[in-house]
């Protein structure tokens, strides 16, 4: 299950780049050196009236840095057809653009190399760094800050976080390894400072200091996409290393940025990663909990559609048979607003909730359905393989049939040959042009979609959107549900603007 469905379907991650390329008062913040400072002013300008206590991170840096790592991998040659793919001609996919220092390989196909950061957890030789750096390697490198070389394996790796756990190979007798601890995320707030430590361009031990600009960042690179966002300075070559808090825990993975010195930087909260530790160190994978539906964020118009008094919630888009939703009694169109008693207000939020539950597990769900609020109880089955399928949208042709201009809906009758291309249901209304500005627009509606249902009713070709449509009064919003192509469905509130 995807809690996207837009993500899974027609999603595209634009201008995301990976990186290789307490609830306590918080300690004091920390600034570059009080030479390089303006005079402070002689009041304050804080709310609470108080001046700010600006000291150097030296002491913590000097502290932690010992376990950050440099990890480099090599993949091997790539094909002729590998390599023409590979972003800016050469390193792993996502690795960034080569650094100003590199030098060409003289002679032979170029070895796919990249160069990441981790951190070690564990005196026994657990390091902590990015699945997408250690993806597909024939060789790990680490390097430690006190200078040795060890090689490492990867113990366990997941990709839908992008963490994975390698595990040092160490003689006997071998001096011991420094270690940091995972704090905790959730305590961090946002304007707390943090700290990045990694080996961005293959420059060791860099350190940048910022603070942490956002929580609970939807990037939409995967399914359970919930990052911190922090304007410390990340660069490729960060992927995998560490941003602490103040008191020198980790708190996060830097894994991903928005653009080189775009002062964006995403990181894996270390709490998920506390959570995936535990099978990653066991069997190397991850097993997740699965409700079997699809699901999309609430609006106010489809609320308004709904006929249901709440305005945040996951409206439920299509429910797999014989799966753990199915067997509770779980509709589409039902609005899920609690799970165990937690608040759910978005898709996402209930999406990672039950990822983060072993199958077996009994969740209590609230919902509304017909504008009435009812509990189910549903046990969790295991959450499928569900990455890897490339979508795309279908390039739509033929004659097309205008449904009313004031909402800006172009459609044709669905046609068979394009339905069976796209896994898409074979009878429908294909959206084929949607005005820009417009009220469909607005709605949220894409070329390429199916709509199946209007109102509630099946849809069998255009004429029954633009019948449907022409009959809704003026301000009445207009349920649609559309299946995306590889047959994912969503609702769309479709407001009929007044004349």
């Amino acid at each position: 299950m995807m809690g996207r469905t837009r993500g899974v379907a027609l999603g595209v991650l634009l201008g995301l780049v990976a990186c290789r390329k307490d609830a306590e008062e918080p300690p004091a913040p920390t600034a570059p050196p009080a030479e390089q400072q303006a005079p402070a002013p002689k009041r304050s300008t804080l709310p609470s009236g108080r001046a700010v206590a600006l000291a150097s991170v030296a002491p913590l840096v000097a502290s932690v840095s010992p376990a950050v790592v440099n990890v480099e991998v090599r993949l091997g040659a790539p094909t002729p057809g590998e390599l023409n793919e590979l972003p800016w001609g050469g390193g792993l996919p996502f690795d960034g653009p080569p650094s100003p220092f590199d030098s060409p390989a003289p002679f032979g196909p170029p070895m796919r190399e990249g160069i990441g950061s981790g951190f070690i957890i564990d005196a026994k030789g657990l390091v902590l760094t990015n699945h997408h750096l250690v993806e597909g390697a024939e060789e790990i490198q680490v390097q430690l800050a006190d200078g040795r070389d060890l090689e490492a394996r990867v113990l366990g790796s997941d990709p839908l976080t992008d963490v994975a756990v390698l595990q040092l190979e160490r003689p006997d007798g071998a001096k011991p390894l420094p270690v940091v601890r995972l704090g905790d995320s959730d305590a961090l707030r946002v304007g707390d400072w943090v700290v990045a430590i990694g080996n961005p361009y293959g420059l060791t031990s860099s350190t940048s200091l910022g603070i942490l600009a956002a929580k609970e960042r939807d990037i939409e690179a995967g399914p359970f996409d919930d990052f911190l966002q922090t304007d410390a300075a990340i660069n490729p070559g960060n992927s995998g290393g560490p941003l602490f808090n103040l008191k020198g825990e980790v708190v996060g993975i830097n894994t991903a940025i928005a653009g080189q010195g775009a002062g964006i930087g995403f990181a894996v909260p270390s709490n998920l990663v506390k959570s995936l530790l535990p099978q990653l160190e066991k069997k190397g994978t991850v097993t997740r909990g699965w409700l079997g539906l699809l699901v999309q964020d609430m609006t106010p118009d489809l609320g308004e559609a709904l006929g249901v008094p709440v305005r945040e919630g996951a409206v439920v888009t299509d429910v797999t048979e014989e799966t753990a939703a199915a067997r509770a009694g779980v509709r589409p169109d039902d609005v899920i607003v609690a799970a165990d008693g937690q608040p759910i207000d978005s898709a996402g939020a209930l999406t990672r909730l039950v990822a983060q539950k072993a199958p077996g597990t009994e969740l209590t769900l609230a919902l509304y359905r017909d504008a009435k609020k009812r509990d189910v109880k549903a046990t969790l089955g295991e959450r499928p393989d569900l990455e890897g399928v490339a979508v795309k949208a279908p390039s739509v042709g033929g004659s097309q049939r205008p449904a009313e201009h004031r909402v800006g809906l172009s459609l044709m009758d669905m046609d068979p040959a394009l339905a069976e291309a796209q896994e898409l249901p074979p009878e429908g209304a294909l959206v084929t042009e949607v005005a820009p500005a417009s009220m469909a627009e607005h709605a949220g509606l894409l070329p390429g979609m199916v709509v199946v249902e209007v109102a509630n009713r099946p849809v069998r070709g255009a004429q029954d959107v633009v019948t449907a449509l022409r009959k809704a009064k003026p301000g009445e919003a207009v349920l649609l549900r559309v299946a995306l192509p590889g047959g994912a469905l969503e609702l769309h509130a479709l407001t009929v603007p007044e004349e």
